[in-house]
């Protein structure tokens, strides 16, 4: 009769630490935007050069972080961690002591790049820490120290903005860094793996890919969807440059593709292995992930703007007022591990997609020109809720599919899945948006003859933005519009915002409920723990196990 081993339980250290490097790093764009208007004052730059450095982060970590995966197993994790989280303090010290918007912008985007090589190191540490339900455990609080980060931002950044300046914001940063560097020194050391060569190539391949798509679809809104806007920074032909852009990402992409099969054929190292995207069930859980974050972050962007615009709340107050939706996402991105056992990951994606849809919808038929509506706290909480479990689920569900010694790949794909999909969906849900907004301006206006042709063309009501009802006010006093066109003005501007925000949160729902269809084909069941070696030397030596499993997946999802 065979005795089975008890599970030892490892100490929770490691795990403090990742929690505590993922705050750090995604601490920065929180406070950034929670302190803008500090910002702006200080250093005389506009708020669209802030909003330039948080983009230089943010880009820089999605172009950097196939490659960051490589460089932490080549050279060893542990010492490449430890080398980027002095760096990301110094970076933060560089933001906390800026005297202008380029030291700002330099001292972003340099915490972005470091950010590509300490993403895949937390993977690595859990993987070497936890084994069983500890390290399932653990990977939800990964997910969930995202989250975390952006509660302690609103709540710090946003009380030392208004108090004892922002820049201290980003001082606590650097002393969390060194924090974090200390407590590293007690983490087990993760060997380095001199005979693991790096494809360059295909990492500049995927790096400019990723630049062009994220400046091409952040600038579809400021530079114009087609034809080039006064905000464009340059033009082609009339055309507008975004549009541009994301053609030649797309069409680097499919050269990145082309390049990371030709190497897979020749058995030759390449930047990332396909390997990860194997059968269709991966292919479902990418989807889905990409699906959850395009609507989250694309929610993210509209839950403020409500307050702000529509409600006239300040930024503390709004910041103040999303909190349960970010302490939603937090515990169910830690609690949905529990459900493993229960339920299956395609119940559960398909449940949490629901969650979300319900939640979204909900938001759209409540929100009106006033806060405290129960019902909209309710949206906010159970869209953080489906968020949550939606986010930790797919990333465990994937990194259990890949073939073990690739799991410092699917971290990295994790990023990158991360970053593009946040870029898209604030770009593509901020034209939906203000192209609804016009057209409802237009609209309503013509059903006011009180509002004369001439005054339209004056303030330029055809070509309009979210603006609150003093600022248009404010634009109006400065015509010779009489109190009657004023107010029609505003009862314009009011009811058309509304709208146009009610709509797009409704077309997010629509997308939420078509992403059933392949939450319904990720697998039935999670597979083993991560192994401690995430990047194999040699990753055609893998001995694939599970492609069995996966023929048999695809074989019964075509029967079905």
């Amino acid at each position: 009769m065979s005795v089975q081993t008890p599970t030892v339980r490892s100490s929770w250290l490691p795990l403090a630490i990742v929690v505590l490097t993922q705050v750090q790093a995604s601490f920065a764009v929180n406070a950034l935007t929670v302190s803008m208007a500090g910002i702006t004052h200080d250093l005389s730059i506009a708020a669209t050069s802030v909003g330039t450095a948080i983009t230089a982060g943010t880009f820089a970590m999605a172009a950097f972080i196939l490659l960051g995966a490589k460089i932490g197993s080549r050279f060893g994790s542990k010492g490449v961690f430890q080398i980027a989280i002095a760096i990301h303090a110094l970076a933060m010290l560089g933001v906390a002591l800026a005297p202008n918007g380029t030291v700002l912008f330099v001292a972003q985007a340099a915490s972005g790049a470091v950010i590509a090589l300490i993403a895949p190191a937390l993977t690595v540490f859990i993987a070497t820490s936890y084994r069983g339900k500890q390290q399932a455990t653990a990977i939800g609080l990964l997910a969930a120290a995202i989250p975390l980060a952006g509660v302690l931002a609103l709540l710090i950044a946003g009380t030392f903005a208004t108090t004892i300046g922002w820049r201290w914001s980003f001082a606590l940063m650097v002393g969390l860094g060194a924090v974090n560097f200390l407590l590293s020194l007690s983490l087990k050391k993760v060997d380095s793996q001199p005979l693991l060569n790096i494809d360059w190539t295909g990492a500049v391949i995927a790096a400019v890919t990723i630049i062009f798509l994220s400046f091409g679809f952040s600038g579809l809104e400021p530079w114009g969807l087609v034809l080039a806007s006064d905000g464009a920074p340059f033009s082609i032909l009339g055309l507008s440059p975004a549009p541009v852009l994301v053609i030649l990402g797309l069409i680097g992409g499919q050269l990145f593709f082309v390049w990371v099969r030709r190497r897979q054929r020749l058995v030759r190292s390449r930047i990332f292995d396909l390997r990860v995207l194997r059968s269709r069930a991966e292919l479902a859980i990418t989807a889905c992930m990409a699906i959850m974050l395009f609507v989250g972050t694309a929610a993210n962007f509209l839950l403020p703007l409500y307050m702000q615009v529509v409600q006239g709340l300040s930024g503390i107050e709004t910041s103040f007022s999303i909190i349960p939706y970010t302490i939603s996402i937090f515990l169910a991105s830690t609690f949905v591990a529990t459900l493993y056992g229960r339920f299956s990951p395609r119940q559960l994606g398909a449940i949490g997609f629901v969650v979300v849809a319900v939640a979204l919808a909900l938001l759209a038929f409540t929100i009106r020109n006033d806060w405290g509506q129960g019902l909209v706290i309710v949206g906010l909480v159970l869209l953080g809720l489906g968020q949550g479990s939606i986010v930790a689920l797919v990333f465990n569900t994937l990194l259990s599919r890949a073939p073990k010694p690739l799991a410092g790949d699917v971290g990295a794909w994790r990023g990158l899945v991360h970053n593009l999909s946040g870029s898209v969906g604030i770009a593509v849900i901020s034209v939906f948006a203000v192209s609804l907004l016009s057209g409802l301006v237009t609209s309503q206006a013509d059903s006011h003859p009180e509002l004369r042709p001439a005054l339209i063309a004056q303030v330029n009501l055809d070509n309009v933005n979210f603006v609150t009802n003093d600022h248009l006010k404010d634009v109006l006093s400065k015509t010779d519009a009489s109190p009657a066109e004023v107010s029609a003005a505003v009862d314009v501007n009011e009811n058309a915002r509304l709208q146009a925000l009610k709509i797009s949160l409704l077309a997010l729902a629509a997308l939420s409920l078509l992403a059933i269809i392949p939450a319904t084909r990720m697998p039935d069941k999670l597979r083993d723990e991560l192994p401690e070696r995430l990047e194999p030397d040699d990753p055609d030596a893998i001995e694939d196990d599970d492609g069995d499993d996966d023929e048999a997946d695809d074989r019964l999802e075509q029967e079905a």
